[in-house]
């Protein structure tokens, strides 16, 4: 594994017109790509809230071919969180304090060693030493 996809990666596919450079990175590279749990409960979430409709079939269905096609999904697990932990603290003593479901994202590439990919790259900029990338402006 690479790559740690986030919410608006996944999510990409779904929009009437996907970004062409963030599809083809998706196509290239989605044998050395994962997404983390939280990542996974937001989508699922998303969906849930969505009314009876073809769009939230759509969704439904897409859902269920992403997790058919085994895109590992990580677990914040105790290495996780003992790095959120600290990152959270530290962060707060800055007087920054991101939403805790980006410090979650954040905490499982960090420990997995992968490259967090989001179109909101600058809502993690300031947790410590992690690598992140916005495909939308490669």
């Amino acid at each position: 594994m690479i790559y740690l996809l986030d919410t608006n990666i996944l999510s990409e596919p779904l929009k009437s017109h996907p970004h062409p450079g963030v599809m083809e990175r998706l196509r290239e590279l989605s044998d050395v790509a994962a997404t983390a749990s939280v990542v996974w409960h937001e989508l699922l979430y998303g969906m849930e809230r969505m009314p009876l409709s073809r769009k939230r079939d759509a969704v439904s269905a897409y859902l269920k071919r992403m997790g058919s096609t085994r895109l590992p999904i990580l677990p914040y697990d105790n290495a996780a969180a003992a790095w959120h932990g600290g990152e959270r603290a530290r962060l707060e003593r800055t007087g920054r304090t991101p939403p805790f479901a980006d410090g979650q994202i954040a905490a499982i590439a960090k420990v997995h060693g992968l490259i967090l990919v989001s179109r909101n790259a600058q809502d993690f900029r300031y947790f410590a030493n992690l690598q992140v990338e916005d495909w939308w402006s490669d």
